[in-house]
């Protein structure tokens, strides 16, 4: 299917509103109208870049609207998410230190876009990475002119489609790093999404690689 038949405006709405329904202003300590004004600038650029990408599908998504933790919390955010069809939230490993989670930064190669919230594009949660340790899945997605998420894009995914996180369907978020070699990961226990991390050369039969078209689009 081609991008023909997607309305990526109507689509930009969707995300903002889903955002808005979840409560993101009040936890950003602002009003609705605020958070709009806010996100608002990236619509025009969601519509000029995502208007040749396919409709979203389970697997991917035409582009993300990522709140990052400069707004919000990377715990907080993650509280909001769930399951399809499910309503347990979401929730950070226990193997994560307290305080550990600020210090995965995203990866220089990222040229993640500075403030509160930008735009990522032809997002893929990276099922063919499956059974391959990060460090492999990262030379592959480079060779094909892809980049890995960060910790705060892999929320905005399982936000707006919660179906991208499934039973072994899930995805390691190479994009953060914290100058070991532990990768943070979305995976499913309880019921529920969990933030953890394994290590970057080991791989895991479930767990794919979630990657990205490497232009970010930011507010500035």
């Amino acid at each position: 299917m081609t991008g023909s038949a997607f309305d990526v405006a109507a689509e930009f709405d969707r995300q903002v509103e889903t955002l808005m329904d979840m409560s993101y202003p009040e936890l950003a300590g602002t009003s609705a109208e605020q958070f709009t004004e806010l996100v608002s600038p990236l619509r025009e650029a969601a519509v000029a870049r995502a208007a040749e990408l396919a409709p979203p599908t389970e697997s991917r998504a035409p582009f993300l609207l990522v709140v990052t933790r400069e707004l919000i919390a990377v715990e907080e955010r993650l509280r909001l998410t769930a399951l399809a069809g499910k309503r347990k939230p979401g929730f950070v490993d226990r193997h994560f230190a307290e305080g550990d989670l600020v210090r995965f930064d995203p990866i220089k190669e990222l040229e993640v876009p500075a403030g509160s919230a930008y735009l990522l594009f032809d997002v893929d949660r990276g099922e063919e990475f499956r059974n391959l340790a990060p460090s492999v899945a990262m030379e592959a997605m480079t060779a094909q002119d892809r980049l890995p998420l960060t910790i705060d894009e892999g929320i905005a995914f399982i936000t707006q489609f919660p179906a991208a996180l499934a039973s072994n369907r899930c995805f390691s978020l190479v994009g953060s790093r914290c100058g070991d070699k532990r990768v943070p990961a979305l995976w499913i226990s309880q019921g529920a999404p969990k933030l953890g991390w394994c290590w970057y050369g080991n791989p895991h039969t479930w767990l794919g690689s979630a990657s990205a078209h490497p232009v970010r689009v930011g507010l500035e």
